[in-house]
């Protein structure tokens, strides 16, 4: 079984000339950044098997990760949401009464966290991705954004708190863009859209939780041992999220090749189904990944620019979420009723992420799963800028949240799906692009000051603006697409595909 163990770590067969330093498991990326042209064959254990078995060895493992990955990775991402928008709902619980903050002291609070988020993604995932312990790593870096969190509670003037929220957001980065990395190397192409939308539904949860446990919270905690509701919100969230990270170390994959809960025969197929899913290997060992090739070849690959455009673009329009009990708030009602109002909009959100997400992945389409809902997202825009009519503007606070995320979820796959490998490429695109989509909300804070309510005439046409070009990016990188992969059924080598040996065999195909 060890030879089983060792064929599969070699994977890939390259092409019979080639010498003996240049088949190593790794996928063949030379120096200059090109793929070398290969086949593939299968581990005697792989061979062995015939397509019923084999679909169900693989059922059993997709389950048995699913069962340990996916509830964790939610209930992270749910405190790593909430720990990070939190600040939102402490504004209604008398955060800037509080500490006798200004309007641009407040926003200055919001986008400043959003600085230290963006410093920290790339320099963070291409370590994740040398270190190799996502179990380790990823809980480590909870445990210590969850005691910023809970130490926002002692900020006495907007200095402190200035301090604490871009501390918080550099420890933060760690996550989002590592978890989109470690998803990518458990799951192939046509499963991944799906599971990020899973992952990402602990954003649209925590929405609708955390207006109701802030409206839990102002309602029965302000005053009690002599703090303030907000400063109770931040000690709680913070608590959570340090209890619950502790339990992760406990219950975390690594990757295929190092997690060691899994029998040999499932690790062999893990590694297989990567391989055989585009071609090349995937994650092999720390000593395979360089942070400097990862990243040379994630910044020389235009398609990671056109990305960053698309996703910049949609996060750009979806910044009314930073201050979406804010805007909601401006319907007129209490405090407490506009934070019960923020969840309809999550648990739609929820609902229409996960159906288009699954959709995608079943038909392998990705432009009309992205495009369709930022349309959507830019009529509801329209609507919430042109009326100051209760039902209308309701219901375009329900139309953006979904139509938004439902899109994002669906690009955040895209990127994996563009640049597959090698794995530091991956690594590198998915945190640099993550890093500079989130630059949107550095100045978005300054859109949503409490003058410019109920209908935020600014941000919202910003807002419908930027979807637009969301639509327009995704459109040229559609034919784009389709134009490679013509190249790449005519036989023609193309730069950042893996390439196969004979003209116009079937293999990897980038997904449009």
């Amino acid at each position: 079984m060890a030879d089983l163990a060792d064929k599969a770590e070699k994977g890939s067969r390259y092409d019979e000339t080639a010498s003996a330093e240049e088949k190593p498991a790794a996928a063949a990326i030379e120096d200059s950044g090109q793929q070398q042209r290969m086949t593939m064959e299968p581990p005697e254990f792989i061979r062995g098997l015939t397509p019923e078995e084999r679909h169900r060895l693989e059922t059993q493992l997709k389950r048995k990760v699913d069962v340990r990955l996916l509830p964790a990775i939610i209930i992270m991402y749910i405190l790593n949401y909430i720990d990070r928008n939190n600040i939102a709902a402490a504004r209604l619980a008398g955060l800037e009464r509080d500490l006798h903050l200004s309007s641009v002291e407040f926003q200055t609070a919001v986008s400043i966290l959003f600085v230290g988020y963006l410093l920290m993604q790339i320099p963070s995932n291409l370590f994740l991705n040398k270190f190799g312990k996502p179990a380790i790593y990823l809980p480590a870096c909870m445990i210590v954004w969850g005691t910023i969190s809970a130490l926002t509670a002692v900020c006495t003037n907007s200095a402190g708190l200035l301090a604490n929220r871009f501390f918080l957001g550099f420890v933060e980065a760690a996550y989002f863009p590592g978890c989109l990395y470690y998803l990518s190397c458990w799951y192939t192409r046509k499963e991944l859209g799906f599971r990020t939308a899973i992952l990402y539904s602990g954003a649209l949860i925590s929405g609708a939780f955390s207006g109701l446990i802030s409206a839990g919270v102002t309602w029965g905690m302000d005053g009690a041992r002599g703090l303030g509701a907000w400063q109770w919100l931040f000690i709680i969230e913070g608590a959570a999220t340090v209890a619950i990270a502790i339990a992760c170390f406990f219950v975390l994959p690594n990757f295929p090749r190092t997690t060691k809960w899994l029998t040999e025969e499932e690790r062999i197929l893990a590694v297989w189904r990567l391989q055989e899913d585009v071609g090349a290997d995937d994650w092999v060992n720390s000593k395979e990944q360089t942070f400097w090739q990862g990243a040379r070849l994630a910044f020389t690959d235009y398609k990671t620019y056109i990305l960053i455009v698309l996703l910049f673009c949609i996060v750009a329009s979806g910044t009314v979420t930073n201050f979406f009990p804010t805007v909601v708030d401006t319907l007129g009602y209490s405090h407490t009723v506009s934070l019960l109002l923020t969840a309809p909009p999550y648990v739609l959100a929820v609902i229409a992420t996960y159906l288009n997400a699954t959709h995608a992945d079943k038909t392998g389409e990705r432009y009309w799963h992205i495009t369709i809902p930022m349309w959507v997202a830019i009529v509801a825009y329209i609507i919430a800028a042109s009326t100051t009519a209760l039902a209308p503007r309701y219901l375009s606070m329900m139309l953006m949240v979904p139509a938004v995320y439902s899109g994002f979820v669906v690009a955040l796959a895209w990127i994996s799906n563009t640049l597959p490998r090698p794995p530091a490429k991956r690594a590198a695109a998915l945190a640099f692009i993550n890093a500079v989509s989130n630059c949107s909300s550095i100045y978005a804070s300054y859109m949503y000051p409490t003058s410019a309510g109920p209908r935020y005439t600014v941000a919202m046409s910003v807002n419908c603006v930027t979807a637009f070009i969301a639509v327009c990016t995704a459109t040229v990188l559609r034919f784009i697409l389709v134009r490679l992969n013509k190249k790449l059924d005519r036989g023609e080598f193309v730069e950042g595909a893996i390439n196969t040996l004979v003209p116009g065999e079937g293999g990897f195909r980038f997904k449009v």
